[in-house]
């Protein structure tokens, strides 16, 4: 499989190109970017995407090799690229039940659920040694069904959390009014197993602490990777060399030839209100911070802030964004189902965002041919499990071994693609047809 890409490639076809800024970002003071060009030419290691998969690879691999000479490549600024732009749940539980892997089902789901609690604990541990400000909020998050297939499928999961051990609370239609001010749902259950977090946020502030060994390049896209080690890295205005490369770009990775057969790239779309006056915010519940993840993946995701605001997440839409102004319309509206009583439905920041999937819900992971790394394809789950198997891959890159490392190998592969315009027809026909399922839930 080659992963040559040649210089004649239009840059913007490398990374994603957004028609509006990351919300959570344009909440935060402004940044200046690392945009000055590394003086020498020859690294140790480079790094390709500097979201959390990346910044967690680069900072594993200068921990254990101090003298290494690291470099991060990033597209944009850290805090408005992709990793800017989710919900900032931090949810340690299988995202995707049906991931496959060695033993049974639920022996499968308690190695992910121990590899997320590792996870978990060491970003915890570097929010407070480096002391960001990212709005750590341990409370946990809502499920809930506006329809009877999302009942049925919220039931199905809460069988599996028993099987797994984990504790829930289930919730009413009358419970779910009370605690986030809505009967839209019919039922529900609230788990302790997600933190909040404000994404921009955070991933500025992991990399902004990452080791002295580790140079950051900001703003500048790689559009080829080629060699077999010493790899060649080219970007717009320079030619790169390293023994070795992790690429952690997500699906994105495909224009530079890897995963082309298994990664596929979906822009989601959030909104975020001003802040609300007191009397507007207690119609949203008397929760300072909640959040609910809906019952079909393509249902609306919501999420009540400690800054006092509401964000309204929805909708799919293939390798390519939908316009801003139809996209404000589509989450004022899932907004106002839910909450007609909202003196208004305004929002101040809309937004896209882009995520990688597999066919399979599988991670893309491991070493590719000696000295070629890449971690691709978290499935909507990136903050978590794009950390922890960003810090396993720095650790498979400096020849580290562990139960956790084994663990991560030992999982479900992505499964095959098929061919533009097959794939396509394919993907766009999936989430109609998953549009459609969702219903209310949408």
């Amino acid at each position: 499989m080659s992963n040559q890409v040649t210089s004649s490639r239009p840059v913007r076809d490398t990374f994603p190109a957004y028609q509006a800024g990351a919300g959570w970002n344009a909440l935060l003071p402004a940044r200046v970017p690392h945009t000055k060009a590394p003086s020498v030419r020859s690294f140790d290691v480079i790094v390709i995407g500097a979201g959390f998969t990346g910044l967690a690879a680069a900072r594993r691999v200068a921990e254990l090799r101090p003298e290494a000479n690291v470099l991060v490549i990033d597209a944009t600024i850290a805090g408005n690229g992709s990793a800017g732009r989710n919900s900032g749940f931090l949810i340690n539980l299988p995202h995707n039940t049906g991931m496959g892997g060695h033993g049974s089902p639920a022996e499968v789901a308690r190695k992910q659920i121990r590899l997320y609690d590792i996870g978990l604990k060491w970003l915890h541990d570097l929010v407070r040694t480096h002391g960001i400000e990212c709005g750590w909020n341990p409370v946990g998050k809502y499920h809930a069904a506006a329809t009877r297939d999302g009942e049925r499928r919220l039931r199905d999961t809460l069988a599996q959390y028993r099987e797994w051990g984990v504790t829930y609370r289930e919730l009413s239609r009358d419970a779910l009014r009370e605690e986030i001010g809505t009967d839209y749902y019919g039922y529900g259950y609230h788990s302790q197993n997600n933190v909040f977090v404000q994404p921009a946020a955070l991933v500025r502030g992991l990399a902004d602490s990452l080791p002295a060994n580790v140079r950051l390049w900001e703003n500048e896209p790689v559009i080829a990777l080629d060699g077999t080690g010493p790899f060649t890295v080219t970007t717009p205005s320079a030619t790169l060399s390293a023994t070795q490369v992790i690429v952690a770009n997500n699906g994105f990775a495909r224009k530079l030839g890897l995963a082309r057969d298994r990664v596929f790239t979906i822009y989601t779309y959030a909104a975020m209100t001003p802040v609300l006056c007191a009397d507007e915010l207690a119609k949203l519940g008397p929760a300072r911070e909640w959040g609910v993840i809906p019952a079909n993946r393509l249902g609306t995701t919501l999420r009540k802030t400690l800054g006092g605001r509401f964000v309204v997440r929805s909708a799919y839409s293939y390798e390519k964004e939908r316009p801003m102004a139809d996209v404000e319309a589509m989450l004022s509206d899932a907004y106002r189902r839910r909450y007609p009583r909202m003196a208004s439905h305004r929002f101040e920041h809309v937004w896209g965002g882009v995520t990688a999937l597999t066919r399979n819900g599988a991670l893309y992971f491991g070493e590719i041919r000696p000295g070629l790394f890449a971690s691709l394809g978290c499935n909507g789950a990136g903050v978590l499990k794009g950390s922890m198997f960003g810090k396993l891959l720095g650790e498979m890159a400096c020849g580290q071994q562990s139960p956790e490392l084994a663990d991560a190998l030992g999982f479900e592969r992505p499964t095959w693609l098929p061919p533009e315009p097959i794939r396509r027809l394919a993907i766009v026909s999936a989430i109609q047809y998953q549009k459609h399922r969702a219903g209310l839930e949408r």
